[in-house]
């Protein structure tokens, strides 16, 4: 049996993040964290508030919850122009909607509406979408459109790069009909885990919380997270 003795081999690291290393070739990553949960009486939206541009964090505190009417909001994740482009022509719809037929657009109908902007111009779009909030059929409900353009009523939706470490989180700690203040709280807690993990993901935490009395408008700065990185 011969026995050949190898030279070890030397490792160059090529300057790139697990993230980053497989985008074609003028193509930049983007990240982000949403979450939408329905309890009694309405719906929690949050996300972070990190917008990248690859490696270069282009806004530390990017708002990306949309309002689309009264009481139905969207959280926003891929492409920042593309989901801001199509928050825009959906809000328009929902008004020229509701002038048109005299009462509020349901949160269905905002979804669908999303989705089919969504699923017709998919080859063109980077764009994954939660849409949220209350109406008198429904009550609060929450609709999950990711990158194909499909259109799926969930019990929660978690979404964008981020949801990717909390799958398992979010998994142990929800539960039907949860008290405002329990999805308040499960919310904050999750993003904030995926931020500390995300490297695309950071910044703030901004929340909306939809009742048929209004909405509620709310952000945790970055050093009052409920949870930071190991050693923080």
């Amino acid at each position: 049996m011969n026995y050949q003795s190898y030279a070890p081999s030397t490792y160059e690291h090529d300057g790139k993040s697990a993230e980053t290393r497989n985008l074609k070739p003028g193509e930049l990553s983007t990240g982000t964290t949403i979450m939408a949960i329905p309890f009694e009486g309405g719906v929690v939206l949050g996300a972070d508030s990190r917008v990248s541009t690859g490696t270069y964090v282009a806004n530390r505190v990017s708002d990306k919850v949309a309002q689309l009417h009264d009481s139905i909001w969207c959280c926003r994740s891929g492409s920042a122009a593309d989901t801001q482009a199509l928050t825009d022509y959906v809000r328009h719809y929902l008004s020229q909607l509701a002038v048109e037929t005299g009462r509020a657009p349901t949160v269905k109908v905002a979804a669908h509406l999303m989705r089919k902007l969504c699923y017709e111009n998919k080859d063109n779009l980077m764009a994954g979408v939660i849409v949220g909030g209350w109406d008198p059929v429904e009550k609060g409900s929450v609709y999950n459109i990711p990158l194909g353009g499909s259109c799926i009523k969930m019990p929660f939706a978690i979404g964008g790069s981020g949801s990717t470490y909390i799958y398992g989180l979010v998994d142990s700690e929800f539960k039907e009909a949860l008290s405002k203040d329990e999805a308040l709280s499960l919310v904050k807690k999750s993003i904030s885990h995926a931020m500390a993990r995300d490297g695309s993901s950071g910044g703030i935490i901004r929340t909306v919380v939809v009742t048929e009395s209004g909405n509620e408008r709310e952000y945790v700065p970055g050093d009052q997270l409920p949870y930071g990185p190991a050693g923080w």
